[in-house]
């Protein structure tokens, strides 16, 4: 029927919620508001009862079918939901497909997944369940639109920033939208409609930033050094297991050595990122490092990267933490800042 992003949702919703909503992706926060728009609209066509079905390891495809097509004992609307914690196979994707075809008008059916990949998307059971459905794919926003990001969320309750306030908040925010999403709530509660006064803006916004050990690789294969310095040392404040750090590194550096095998070989890239799950705002990610870092690159900072890994096991001699830094400032582009020794 369509695909619309989280932003077009409320409007293609107005004109109608269709037999199946399907909302996928990895970004926890669009992926909720997107799925409680579908409820609200759920609600408003008469869909009063909702019934909740986890895709998991005891998951039973026909009961959802008996309860799809079992009308409510009141003759009121109802929605049903499905969960999926993996990218649905061919039995579910079979199922989803002969309901969308007939679903009662007084059911509906709200799909969530985790991201489709193209093996899903370009399946013949897909295209049968798109011709009845209305497709929401949830993208992470991108590290340069998240000030533009938290100015139209500030816009929704009638607050605005100046340019500079957007970079810090988004800054402090390091990409995590749900923690975006409490600051911008915090800032309604504390200052009135208009415009937001700078410093005392400023100074309300928490360094809220939480860092996993995979956050590193954004702005190391990205080229922003000063970035990537400022996630590790998150990361190392935060107690971050120093080989699950290194492991991300090292397989983002696996991940583009193949890239330049295949061009070296004549193979198109797009076959070699999706075999290594690369999708989406990745995908420009790595390819930019694959321009930025040549293979011989590659394959030295794999090289120290190795010699890291000995130091974190006690293999070899050297400050493995030290080591880290200078090897993802390294693939960044930067040598790491001069330290000054410090006495113990």
């Amino acid at each position: 029927m369509s695909q619309v992003r989280p932003e077009g949702l409320a409007a293609a919703l107005e004109r109608g919620l269709p037999a199946i909503a399907w909302i996928h992706g990895d970004e926890h926060l669009l992926a909720l508001e997107a799925a409680d728009a579908v409820r609200a609209a759920a609600r408003a066509a008469g869909a009063t009862e909702r019934i909740v079905f986890e895709g998991g390891r005891g998951f039973r495809p026909e009961a959802l079918a008996a309860e799809a097509g079992a009308l409510s004992l009141f003759g009121e609307g109802k929605l049903l939901e499905l969960r999926l914690a993996a990218k649905p196979g061919r039995e579910i994707g079979q199922l989803l497909a002969d309901l969308a075809a007939r679903l009662p008008d007084e059911v509906r059916l709200l799909v969530q997944s985790p991201r489709l990949d193209r093996a899903v998307t370009d399946s013949a059971w897909f295209a049968a369940v798109d011709r009845h459905a209305i497709v929401v794919p949830v993208y992470p926003v991108a590290r340069q639109q998240l000030p533009q990001w938290i100015g139209a969320r500030l816009a929704r309750q009638r607050q605005r920033a100046d340019p500079d306030t957007l970079a810090f908040i988004a800054e402090r925010v390091e990409g995590n939208l749900l923690a975006a999403h409490q600051e911008i709530r915090k800032l309604a509660l504390l200052f009135p409609e208009g415009p937001l006064p700078a410093e005392e803006t400023r100074a309300a916004v928490l360094n809220v930033a939480r860092y996993g050990a995979f956050d590193l690789v954004e702005p190391m294969l990205g080229g922003d050094a000063a970035r990537t310095l400022r996630t590790l040392e998150g990361l190392r404040a935060e107690g971050e297991a120093g080989p699950l750090i290194l492991w991300s590194v090292a397989d983002a550096l696996r991940t583009l050595l193949r890239l330049h095998e295949a061009l070296a070989a004549g193979r198109p890239i797009a076959g070699e990122l999706r075999a290594a799950r690369v999708f989406g705002p990745r995908e420009q990610l790595f390819q930019g490092a694959l321009r930025r870092l040549d293979a011989e690159t590659v394959r030295d900072t794999l090289q120290q990267a190795a010699l890291t890994d000995k130091m974190m096991k006690g293999l070899a001699a050297g400050d493995a933490w030290r080591a880290l830094e200078t090897l993802a400032l390294a693939i960044a582009g930067a040598r790491p800042p001069a330290r000054k020794h410090r006495g113990h």
